[in-house]
């Protein structure tokens, strides 16, 4: 250490510690103790001494030791899979906890197995009091040591897989449904759908309502349906494949709003004479003409209900695991209200 450094080091204030604050109430250092900690049975003369005390030298608590002698942090993690942008879920999520006198710490999985598998081990290793994940990664065994010494841990907008855990995800077979139903009432017989790889949940949960729609009226599958990773070449190929057959279909289906994205950004302005439903909203769908119809997902809700089901098993560890399928909505703006 440089003289210099040295130097700032001793001219650094000491921060005051509960010892300081006993000293300067004239109370016992266990009577700080309780009232810092919010024990009603202190008299309120004693407790108005500490806290002139506390005040007069900006004492803080220090948060590291309560954990360690509570186990509880008032703190829970979210490890979601995008943070940059906008993110409904993500800030009912910090709303509800907040209400509930929670902190909250996301971080973003950014689509990224190893990623998730590493923030996921890191939060646990903090000891939060649960943690909220949406997850990406196939298999999530390695959560169940865990689990087994009581984590408490939500999964939101799909199951994690290889562990049983709470969870709250839209309905996604009855979004599918509301869209399939709708560009039928208007007209269209040959309704084809674009969506996620069907290795993620709900990309397989959608695809494979979409598939029921089409047998339940019918219809051909196999040049209708074309889930798989979301790229520009993959969507291309797939719009390709069921505009340009000797069948055409007259009207789409996307299966969530990356899906839908890139739709739009392949068709360009032929996406004026497309009907479309895309399912999940997409930001300034409003301001396109005609304006996006889509099946809205209630985040806002999902989220909240995320943050209920992890206080929930926090306050009560052995109770039985539950899912929450959160009801979608039809948002009618005009894309699906094209006729054929």
């Amino acid at each position: 250490m440089s003289a210099a450094q040295g130097g700032n080091a001793r001219a650094r204030s000491k921060r005051p510690t509960m010892v300081d604050v006993a000293r300067e109430a004239g109370v016992a250092l266990r009577t700080v103790s309780r009232v810092v900690n919010n024990d009603p049975t202190v008299g309120p003369e004693y407790v108005a001494r500490i806290k002139a005390a506390i005040k007069a030298l900006n004492f803080r608590p220090d948060e590291r030791a309560r954990q360690l002698r509570t186990g509880v942090s008032d703190t829970i993690g979210a490890a979601v899979r995008r943070i940059a942008e906008v993110n409904p879920a993500l800030a009912a999520i910090e709303r509800a906890a907040r209400e509930g006198g929670l902190t909250l710490l996301a971080s973003s999985t950014d689509f990224d197995e190893q990623r998730e598998h590493d923030i996921l081990i890191s939060m646990c290793r903090q000891r939060l009091d649960g943690i909220i994940v949406e997850p990406i990664g196939e298999s999530h065994s390695y959560l169940e040591p865990e689990l087994a010494a009581g984590l408490p841990l939500v999964a939101m907008d799909r199951p994690l897989s290889g562990v049983s855990v709470d969870t709250v995800m839209s309905d996604n077979a009855a979004g599918i449904g509301m869209a399939f139903h709708h560009l039928r009432r208007h007209g269209h017989r040959r309704i084809a759908y674009i969506g996620d790889d069907e290795r993620v949940f709900s990309g397989r949960e959608r695809a494979a309502a979409f598939r029921a729609c089409l047998l339940a009226h019918g219809e051909p599958v196999g040049d209708l349906v074309h889930p798989g990773e979301i790229t520009a070449e993959r969507v291309g190929a797939a719009l390709d494949a069921v505009l340009h057959g000797p069948d055409p279909a007259t009207a789409l289906v996307t299966g969530n709003m990356d899906t839908t994205l890139a739709v739009l950004r392949r068709l360009g302005p032929e996406a004026t004479r497309l009907p479309i439903v895309g399912f999940d909203d997409v930001p300034l769908a409003d301001l396109l003409r005609p304006a996006l119809t889509v099946v809205a997902q209630d985040t806002a809700r999902i989220g909240a209900t995320a943050v209920e089901l992890l206080r929930a098993r926090i306050a009560e560890p052995a109770r039985p695991v539950k899912t929450v399928v959160v009801p979608v909505s039809m948002t009618i703006r005009g894309s699906g209200e094209l006729r054929s």
